[in-house]
């Protein structure tokens, strides 16, 4: 998946904060690769009514292994540069799960 050793994961107490970019309204949902020093995500479903953060949650909670109840997003709900906080993992099983 590229590289991890970019400072996209932050670990915070209780789990790990992601930067991400996301492009709301693609065919399917997608890691994609970086934009600057955020994972970019293609989401599929549009960016209205809280849609794209919900298929985000949704997409990373499937990438990652874990319940919904374990992804949020603690910044940027209304931007496309969000941070997601992932709660009960590591750093590193963070991004071993990723990779």
């Amino acid at each position: 998946m590229g590289d991890l050793t970019k400072p996209i994961f932050r670990e915070v107490p209780g789990g790990v904060e992601l930067e991400v970019w996301v492009q709301p309204g693609a065919i399917r949902s997608e890691i994609v690769g970086f934009h600057g020093e955020a994972l970019k995500i293609r989401v599929a479903a549009q960016a209205r009514e809280g849609r794209a953060n919900q298929a985000l949650v949704e997409f990373l909670a499937d990438v990652f292994g874990l319940p919904r109840s374990q992804i949020s997003i603690v910044h940027g709900e209304k931007t496309r540069k969000k941070t997601v906080l992932i709660r009960g993992l590591s750093l590193e099983e963070a991004r071993r799960r990723l990779g």
